[in-house]
């Protein structure tokens, strides 16, 4: 073990470590904000000036992080925001949560991996330990971030410390927060790795090592494929059920009876959000260059990408059978975030539907909690509030999200005709003024 190594152990050990976290999203606020109530000093980065001055006045944009708890670690000086990544130069250990978005022609982004591992190298110095948290294609760490830091005439692992770690970030969900997701490492050496395992167990109950960084940057790209390709089959079977008069929603509850061999899974309106849509092109992007054109990948997100068609045409469907066209139709959208109990609305699929039916000449409103504004295809639209809501007014009710705070009896007992992609009104058993997915 070095005395590189040994030094920075024991900060980490002892909880006098400076912390830094590069991007202050989803993602890296949650970790800022845990490091800092667990005694860390800690400093975030992030571009958007804007966002900064939020944070430090006590502001939190992110549902997992409570306004209160940031506001108190910020006024305590646990927890720091700079637009400045020169600041870092302090820091033992940086993690970097930046975005990684697809470009134009779906290809990987990795401009702000890029700009991030720059900025680090500028002032990377001997006992610092950088980890990659942004979901990237196979062999990013090893072939974007270590040229970057060894050009400076560090060895890894003896000086320095590098490794990936994918979040695993569930935005929304209370049962399990970032503590009970287990946390997967791979360091470029076992020092890296034991490094970067005492750094994640200070904070989260289960630290998971793995061989080396491509193995955790597949790790997290096959999870998300997993459930891209398992949402395209229920997606599809939904499709089939509609044809066959059955119930997807009867079909998946009845199979989920069975105590092995099978996981539920459950159709939509189409995926959003940062993950679904994006990741599992950047392993194909990756297999392609090595000759190999991955099939499931390129079925899954065809499917998915037709639900929102799909699900217009059953708004359509249902008007038509009542005598009603799109055009001029009253339709309230209920949830336009990619999923319950947030406010992404990041390739929400609701954004898709409602803006098509905006130029179909639908009159679309919507209800969101979580949303209180939104522009969808050149209109800008405010969020109806749920207590003044008239659904007897609406020609469609639209359920695209099943947010917690909808009352379903009240929408299923005043509309007039809902379209529900969510099954949010399904204990209510069959009833003639609403369709379901």
């Amino acid at each position: 073990m070095s005395p590189h190594s040994q030094r920075l152990r024991q900060v980490l050990e002892q909880r006098a470590a400076r912390v830094g976290v590069i991007g202050l999203g989803y993602v890296g606020l949650p970790l800022a904000v845990a490091f800092g109530k667990a005694g860390f000093s800690v400093l975030g980065v992030e571009v958007d000036r804007e966002r900064v001055a939020r944070l430090k006045a006590g502001e939190s944009p992110v549902e997992d992080v409570g306004s209160d708890e940031l506001a108190t670690l910020v006024a305590s000086g646990r927890l720091s925001m700079t637009t400045d990544a020169g600041a870092l130069k302090d820091a033992d250990a940086i993690i970097i949560c930046v975005p990684t978005p697809l470009g134009k022609s779906r290809e990987p982004d990795i401009s702000y991996i890029v700009a991030a591992a720059d900025a680090v190298a500028a002032i990377l110095r001997p006992g610092q330990l950088v980890v990659l948290e942004s979901t990237t294609y196979p062999g990013t760490t090893e072939e974007v971030l270590l040229p970057r830091f060894t050009a400076l005439g560090l060895r890894v692992g003896e000086e320095f410390f590098l490794a990936f770690s994918p979040e695993r970030i569930d935005p929304g969900n209370k049962r399990f927060d970032l503590r009970a997701i287990p946390k997967l490492v791979g360091g470029v050496t076992p020092a890296c790795s034991e490094l970067t395992r005492v750094l994640y167990g200070q904070i989260i109950d289960r630290v998971v090592p793995v061989s080396g960084p491509q193995t955790a940057e597949m790790v997290k790209l096959f999870e998300n494929i997993f459930r891209s390709v398992n949402v395209a089959l229920v997606n599809e079977l939904a499709i089939m059920c509609r044809r066959l008069g059955l119930s997807v929603w009867e079909v998946i509850d009845a199979a989920s009876t069975k105590p092995f061999g099978f996981m539920p899974f459950y159709p939509g309106p189409g995926i959003g959000g940062h993950c679904l849509p994006s990741d599992p092109h950047y392993l194909s992007w990756r297999t392609r260059l090595l000759g190999y054109e991955p099939k499931f990948i390129a079925f899954a997100d065809e499917i998915n990408r037709q639900m929102p068609a799909y699900v217009v045409q059953m708004v359509t469907d249902a008007l038509n059978d009542k005598g009603r066209a799109v055009r001029g139709a009253k339709i309230l959208a209920l949830g336009v975030a990619y999923k319950a109990g947030v406010g992404d609305v990041r390739d929400s699929p609701a954004i898709e539907i409602i803006e098509t039916l905006l130029a179909r000449g639908a009159q679309v409103a919507y209800v969101d909690p979580h949303v209180p504004r939104l522009t969808v295809g050149g209109h800008r639209l405010m969020a109806v509030p749920w207590e003044s809501a008239n659904f007897a007014s609406q020609d469609l009710v639209l359920i695209l999200t099943n947010h917690p705070e909808f009352d379903w009896k009240r929408v299923a007992a005043e509309a007039l005709l809902v379209v529900d992609t969510r099954n949010a009104t399904g204990s209510f058993g069959p009833r003639p003024n609403i369709i379901r997915l």
